[in-house]
């Protein structure tokens, strides 16, 4: 299996893995996202009716108002949080909600994560060191 390496910026320390959930499009917290069950309900968005539960969600970043961090934190509280965040795009609450959902996160990688992960590929994100090391699904 191929293996691929991206090294990055800590955002939220600690270390997780699981399977990639990659979408090109930000993401509307508050009026997009389940937060019981991390359904992305965006009318318009790519993910529509997918869930980032379990999943190391990888995406350009938050779009939306403030209310984005709190339905994160919801997320969390329903166990229906990603396991690892992959972003972008760093804003103040892009940071809050990364924060609040406690899931490692990584970003400024030395690649465009959007284009090196796919969605359904394996993904091991070491936050405290901003490591990002992708197995390919192919």
């Amino acid at each position: 299996m191929k293996k691929i390496i991206l090294r990055g910026r800590k955002v939220v320390g600690g270390c997780a893995e699981g399977e990639a959930l990659v979408t090109k499009e930000s993401i509307s917290g508050w009026g997009g996202v389940n937060p019981m069950t991390g359904t992305i309900i965006e009318v318009r968005h790519e993910l529509n009716g997918q869930s980032f539960k379990d999943k190391v969600l990888v995406f350009p970043g938050a779009k939306g108002s403030s209310g984005w961090s709190g339905i994160f934190h919801s997320a969390r509280l329903a166990g229906a949080a990603p396991k690892a965040m992959i972003f972008n795009v760093m804003t103040t609450k892009m940071a809050l909600g990364a924060v609040v959902t406690r899931a490692p996160a990584v970003t400024d990688l030395d690649q465009d994560p959007l284009d090196v992960i796919e969605t359904g590929d394996w993904v091991k994100v070491d936050g405290d060191n901003g490591i990002v090391e992708v197995t390919k699904r192919k």
